[in-house]
């Protein structure tokens, strides 16, 4: 029965996402609703204690970064360097490689330590400009970003410094490089089966007669042929700019404040000291700063076409990064209160009879990633309960501890782009298109993406390699 509960729970809000109506609104409702068909009494304190918790917790931390990836986005779509980064790669790869484009700058950003929700922001103006000069259905966005942005650059490719390749460096004592081979081949196997993919439904839409469709939201400005653009390399250098101080901050803050830092502040009654520990806070810091020395950049070189736009442009990026950031503390919310309830032990449980420890593994990350909609979430929580008995598997079957890692992080960004995930909703808002529009590419490569873990495993066991 209580596995039930989590379960309905969970369908319940993917329908709610995927008929388009507000997690803001139906993630408490889910999460609450689980809650009282298990213990009633306790919904006041979850909904407080824990769901609001949570939802402000992370709007704590990550707002001010959805709020400087949709001004970053927003600058570089009024000053004009979207258009002129589209207008230059077309004529380098030509109109038919668009996606291929898009899917590599997404790449670019996400590898150099862009996070993913910057990211969706950021290159959201370059896909729709390049997709409606190429003709390319705008319900091939939200896919294209996904694979670039959601996949093999976020888990995959040894070196990555995105959270989810972090995590479990902290339970294997490993490092962000490891199975260095194994997370290649794993790449290739997801860039190459997307690709495909999403070639054949762009050819499958052009010989259908399908265009870029009109009546669309959320639409930056139609591209004007006869408007002068901004040289290719002032428009692209904002991009490689946030991307080389992410690493750079990322390294300096550190060194800078050392392991934490406190101060008393001003006020009136009681003085207690203020205490920030950077191991979680200098990635976060590195990144707004990065966005804000991206931001500046733009303005300083596109100073003449920002400022006529920027009071209108910068409201509706508040607007968009307020929606955003709200529907992902919403999900993170609900997936607290699910993995707090007895059904969610029973999952885990569960997976621990899969005898296959690299199996076991891979599935059960990726069954609590889904069920929590979060792949750092999912990860988490599963080797946090199931490390150690993952770590005796390792010394019992002779696997190292690196294949554990790259099979835990390959599996946190598989079956959590789910309807309700977090990033998945994000997405959609920023391109003014709906689950039903968009939503099945995504799930494709969220099979593709599935599928290379076992792929990885394959090899490993066919191999050896690592």
């Amino acid at each position: 029965m209580d596995f039930l509960v989590v379960l309905a729970a969970l369908i319940f809000l993917m329908l709610i996402a995927y008929k388009g109506y507000s997690v803001i609104l139906f993630a408490p409702v889910a999460a609450l609703g689980a809650v009282v068909l298990t213990d009633p009494h306790l919904v006041a304190p979850m909904f407080s204690g824990l769901f609001m918790d949570k939802m402000v917790g992370f709007i704590k931390n990550y707002f001010p970064v959805f709020l400087l990836g949709a001004v970053f986005g927003k600058v570089i779509e009024l000053s004009g360097f979207s258009k002129s980064i589209v207008s230059t790669v077309i004529k380098l790869l030509g109109s038919q490689r668009a996606i291929l484009a898009i899917v590599l700058v997404c790449a670019i950003l996400t590898y150099g330590g862009v996070s993913l929700f910057v990211v969706v922001f950021a290159v959201y103006p370059f896909a729709a400009e390049m997709f409606r000069q190429s003709n390319i259905p705008k319900r091939l966005i939200p896919g294209t970003i996904a694979l670039g942005a959601f996949s093999f650059t976020m888990d995959a490719i040894p070196g990555t410094p995105q959270i989810q390749n972090v995590i479990p460096t902290t339970f294997f004592n490993t490092n962000i490089y490891a199975a260095p081979i194994l997370g290649i081949l794993g790449a290739i196997f997801i860039l190459t089966l997307g690709m495909m993919y999403l070639e054949s439904h762009r050819r499958k839409a052009a010989a259908g007669g399908e265009g870029y469709g009109e009546g669309h939201t959320n639409e930056p400005a139609p591209f004007d042929s006869s408007e002068k653009l901004p040289n290719p390399w002032i428009a692209i250098l904002p991009l490689f700019l946030v991307g080389i101080m992410n690493k750079v901050l990322t390294d300096l803050i550190p060194v800078i404040y050392g392991e934490s830092i406190a101060f008393i502040p001003a006020v009136i009654g009681d003085i207690k000291p203020v205490v920030i520990d950077f191991h979680k806070a200098a990635a976060i810091w590195a990144v707004e700063g990065a966005l804000l020395i991206g931001i500046l950049t733009v303005i300083i070189f596109g100073w003449k076409q920002v400022s006529t736009k920027f009071a209108e442009g910068t409201k509706a990026a508040v607007s968009g990064a307020l929606l955003a950031s709200m529907n992902t503390a919403s999900e993170y919310g609900f997936g607290a209160v699910i993995a707090a309830l007895p059904g969610f032990l029973v999952v885990a449980e569960a997976l621990k009879s899969i005898p296959n420890p690299l199996i076991n593994e891979a599935i059960t990350v990726s069954t609590l990633a889904g069920i929590t909609g979060s792949a750092s979430g999912g990860m988490g929580i599963a080797l946090a309960a199931m490390s150690d008995f993952f770590i005796e598997s390792a010394h019992t079957y002779n696997i190292p501890l690196e294949v554990f890692h790259r099979v835990a992080s390959m599996a946190s960004g598989g079956m959590d782009t789910m309807p309700h995930n977090g990033a998945v909703i994000t997405l959609l808002a920023v391109t003014g298109l709906t689950h039903k529009m968009a939503y099945k590419d995504i799930f494709m490569i969220t099979l593709i993406k599935t599928l290379a873990v076992f792929f990885v495993i394959a090899v490993y066991f066919t191999t050896g390699l690592v």
